[in-house]
């Protein structure tokens, strides 16, 4: 079967690849930062923490040239900083994460009228246009679906990890079903991603780890379309592939 083609990322003039790219893993740097805050009860250190990673996110924007780069760049942060608050809230059952809040609605207080309408066609045309930041996204949901796959792993039992696994899920699901052309193709990069991972450190893997991502395929296996699961596992062979052919490459060098 051959995999239709792709539009192209319209954003792409204006951040390129590796900029979305770096875009997405500082988005993920940020909302750790403010995950780790939530624990802190000392609102002294939360407000100073806050600040400097607010301050992160300024000199990232204003490395951009121009204010349609500055702004793609804070509404692509805005996109990301959203999705793992999102991500958290769900896997974790948390009801809000207000550290997040509050610096979301500092970061959008700090622009003019002129400047938030160009920021919300920049966030409206990530949400709403597939194939537009293409890059971030990639790089994003890896990340995130990374993330939450080595949580699961990291589970002493296998109910613990069944709390993550369902979630987990349920959003790669969701991912699918609300982006019909690349949101399988998101799926098959973090599956393929996770088991880059467990291969890479088989070894340390517990039987809980193992067995909870093995349940994850099944899961996923028994809710897509059989045609729509041969696909993901199609496209995540072939980033598996591409990941041992380099890696015996290394290794013979």
């Amino acid at each position: 079967m051959t995999t239709p083609s792709l539009a192209a990322d319209t954003l792409a003039t204006l951040a390129d690849a590796e900029t979305q790219r770096a875009t997405a893993r500082l988005a993920q740097d940020i909302f750790a930062g403010v995950f780790r805050q939530t624990l802190t009860p000392d609102p002294e250190q939360l407000g100073k923490s806050l600040r400097e990673l607010e301050g992160r996110v300024i000199a990232w924007c204003d490395a951009g040239e121009g204010d349609e780069q500055r702004l793609l760049r804070l509404a692509m942060l805005v996109t990301g900083l959203d999705q793992w608050g999102l991500a958290y809230t769900q896997a974790f059952q948390l009801n809000a994460i207000p550290a997040l809040s509050a610096l979301l609605a500092s970061l959008r207080s700090r622009l003019n009228v002129q400047s938030d309408a160009i920021f919300q066609q920049h966030f409206s045309r990530i949400e709403q246009v597939e194939t537009d930041a293409v890059d971030f996204k990639i790089e994003l949901r890896r990340s995130l679906h990374l993330a939450l796959w080595h949580a699961m792993a990291a589970c002493e039992s296998a109910e613990e990890a069944k709390e993550l696994l369902q979630p987990l899920g349920s959003m790669m699901l969701a991912l699918d079903q609300r982006m019909p052309q690349i949101g399988w193709r998101l799926v098959a990069d973090a599956l393929a991603h996770i088991q880059i991972s467990l291969l890479g450190n088989m070894d340390a893997m517990s039987d809980v780890a193992k067995d909870s991502t093995q349940q994850l395929f099944e899961s996923l296996r028994q809710a897509l379309p059989a045609e729509r699961y041969q696909d993901i596992v199609r496209h995540s062979g072939q980033v598996l592939l591409a990941w041992q052919q380099l890696k015996r490459s290394k290794e013979s060098q």
